[in-house]
């Protein structure tokens, strides 16, 4: 009996096998920007335009907005049932009602350090002095006020749908759309409402619970694609836009990232550092979702990988971060709604010649810390300065100057939107003594998905009722016992 004959190699084994790093999903995504690079410029460099991409670029364009409407596809019924499960499961909680409002606080309080910064920049960079670019920008898109936030609360049909027609050349074309907050105001109604109807209500809410497994089982599925969204995303970028067009908007452009930078690299760490947690795991944990966020420059779009991130590289409990972390996707956005029309703003006042008081920055500060609310679910970045303008009395025709390079900006801004809407959870988790410091600091193997399989136990890693143990205070031993080996994605 030889070695060979009682140790035969496991099929699928023999030959030539990639090394093991090149299977984590995070360098599968950093390949991606690099392919999606190259095909952007090839494209770009062969005639490739907005208005007529060749073949190259109408593949890039179609395979981006591909995956985005997949991931956009699953929201609805991701925000739907995870908040009524979180509802459901905040009953075995106590403090529930401290963990909405400490989130909240710890929102404003990241928005408001995140506007400072970006008023410091713009102070000291003067991005809109001496740009060379004629005053004929004009701006004729959507506003943002309160009146809207406040009318856009109250859903006018059950899923939170809104349709669209535009007529182009005789041919009508209706889209579909959804605001995000009425479906979080939609599933917080029905979610209370099941507890108060008590027993009667245990086969909707585990009706619920079983769509939720099957919804998060879909999503591993998109997700284990995104290395080849990316590809068409960041192609597509590059080959529409390509980097030339920052031209003289290079000082605005980079004065943006450096405040991006800034409150990325220096404000979370320092906030992690400063909560006894760990600045090397929070990036490890967060970076699949930001990845992601960069090249597909949509929170909500991300928002199923951010949430699991949160959850199973975080250790935040399912039933706060799947509250939690819908409500960061329309109303926490760091670099959306505080340092770019921060920025912007003194952007346009210099331009135009206009000079700022206290007063008017204070009025910066507060619009940035409030105002994304006012344009959650609904809107962008784009819609967010529009309200910082239009409170400080600029001209609104100065947003038309920087609608060429937004897209380049919404790569960052994006990106750290995500990384807060991951930090907040923790942060609160950490500090009401609810976070799973066991997942927290496990080491990661790049895949934050690898334990969306069934159970030990015969669950799944979707199974809700996993995080009702630690949520209460209770030990970990809710979680079935291959969900604290494998979540260390």
């Amino acid at each position: 009996m030889t070695t060979q004959t009682s140790t035969p190699a496991p099929a699928g084994k023999t030959g030539f096998q990639l090394p093991k790093w090149a299977g984590s999903f995070g360098f599968q995504i950093i390949a991606a920007l690099i392919i999606g690079l190259g095909l952007g410029l090839l494209a770009k460099y062969t005639g490739s335009t907005k208005a007529n991409p060749n073949a190259l670029g109408a593949t890039l364009q179609t395979i981006g907005s591909s995956y985005v409407s997949l991931l956009q596809t699953a929201v609805v019924p991701l925000i739907f049932t995870a908040v009524v499960s979180s509802i459901s499961n905040l009953r075995a909680v106590s403090n529930a009602a401290r963990l909405a409002w400490n989130t909240l606080l710890w929102f404003a309080i990241t928005s408001l350090i995140a506007v400072l910064i970006g008023i410091g920049l713009g102070v000291l960079l003067q991005p809109g002095a001496g740009t060379g670019i004629s005053q004929d920008a004009k701006y004729a898109g959507k506003s943002g006020d309160w009146w809207a936030f406040l009318t856009g609360l109250f859903p006018k049909n059950f899923l939170g749908l809104g349709a669209s027609t535009t007529v182009t050349d005789g041919v009508a074309t209706t889209a579909v759309s959804f605001n995000v907050l009425q479906i979080l105001v939609i599933a917080i109604a029905v979610g209370i409402a099941a507890l108060k109807v008590g027993k009667a209500a245990e086969p909707f809410l585990a009706l619920n619970a079983s769509a939720l497994a099957v919804i998060q089982k879909v999503l591993w599925w998109i997700i284990r694609i995104a290395p080849l969204g990316t590809v068409g995303l960041i192609g597509n970028a590059v080959a529409v836009y390509g980097w030339d067009t920052i031209g003289s908007l290079g000082k605005f452009t980079v004065a943006i990232y450096i405040g991006l930078a800034l409150v990325l690299f220096v404000v979370y760490p320092v906030l992690v550092r400063s909560h006894g947690l760990s600045v090397r795991q929070y990036f490890s944990g967060v970076w699949p979702a930001v990845q992601l966020a960069f090249v597909s420059r949509s929170s909500i779009g991300t928002l199923p990988l951010t949430q699991r991130v949160t959850e199973r590289n975080l250790g935040v409990p399912r039933a706060y971060a799947s509250f939690a972390v819908p409500l960061g996707a329309t109303t926490k956005m760091d670099g959306c709604a505080a340092i770019y029309p921060a920025v912007a703003a003194i952007f346009v006042a210099q331009f135009f010649g206009i000079q700022l008081d206290f007063t008017q920055y204070l009025l910066i500060a507060l619009v940035s810390v409030l105002g994304s609310a006012a344009t959650a679910g609904t809107t962008g970045a784009v819609v967010m300065l529009t309200l910082t303008l239009s409170t400080l009395g600029l001209p609104l025709a100065g947003v038309g100057l920087l609608l060429a390079i937004d897209p380049i900006l919404d790569m960052g801004r994006t990106a750290v939107n995500v990384a807060g809407q991951a930090l907040i959870p923790a942060i609160v988790a950490k500090r009401q003594g609810i976070l799973d410091e066991t997942l927290y600091n496990a080491p990661r193997n790049g895949d934050p998905f690898s334990d969306d399989v069934d159970g030990v136990d015969g669950t799944t890693a979707a199974d809700p009722s996993a995080a009702a143990a630690p949520a209460s205070g209770a030990p970990a031993a809710g979680r079935d016992e291959r969900e604290l080996v494998d979540a260390k994605a």
